[in-house]
């Protein structure tokens, strides 16, 4: 099955694999959209954000005079409602773009690819420096994840356009009869 080269990919063995990614690309929405409906409720609601930032640090069992945690507090005293609609909004456009990926992977189409590929790249370097400053079984997952996401989708990518000219994804031209 060859789709249109504007529409999809004419590979429908990394129908798996696409579909794979794109359920990780729609939980990332989701969660998105969670954090989002989360902080438009504090804003609404008129939440004491140092009250509620000091009781999140007890409640996940951080203890509250360590670096990071005066770090976290003293942004927090900082934040005003402006602020957070703004990361709300911000919130929203990147959700926003996780189901546009992932719609466009479930379908197998190319402009959804692509995206795939720019977008995860696009975090490579952010989640390198987080690593190098913080190394953390979280930050390895999180970048060794991304990778191999990025590095997938762009074998797709690569194979499907070696596809297109006639080659096998090795480079060697396929002639008829092969």
């Amino acid at each position: 099955m060859v789709k249109s080269h504007l529409t999809g990919t004419s590979h429908p063995d990394h129908r798996r694999g696409l579909r794979t990614v794109a359920m990780i690309e729609a939980l990332k929405g989701v969660l998105a959209v969670a954090a989002g409906f989360a902080l438009a409720e504090i804003i609404r609601h008129d939440v004491d954000l140092e009250n509620a930032a000091h009781k999140l640090l007890v409640g996940l069992r951080i203890d509250p005079d360590l670096r990071i945690s005066h770090y976290f507090l003293r942004t927090v005293e900082r934040v005003s409602d402006t602020n957070l609609w703004n990361v709300v909004a911000i919130i929203a456009l990147y959700a926003s773009l996780r189901f546009l990926e992932s719609y466009g992977l479930w379908r197998q189409r190319i402009w959804g690819e692509w995206l795939a590929i720019v977008s995860g790249a696009i975090y490579l370097p952010f989640e390198l420096r987080a690593l190098i400053r913080h190394p953390t079984p979280i930050h390895w997952a999180v970048l060794l994840i991304n990778i191999v996401i990025v590095v997938y989708i762009a074998y797709v990518r690569w194979e499907d356009i070696q596809q297109r000219h006639g080659r096998t994804p090795t480079g060697r031209l396929v002639e008829d009869g092969d």
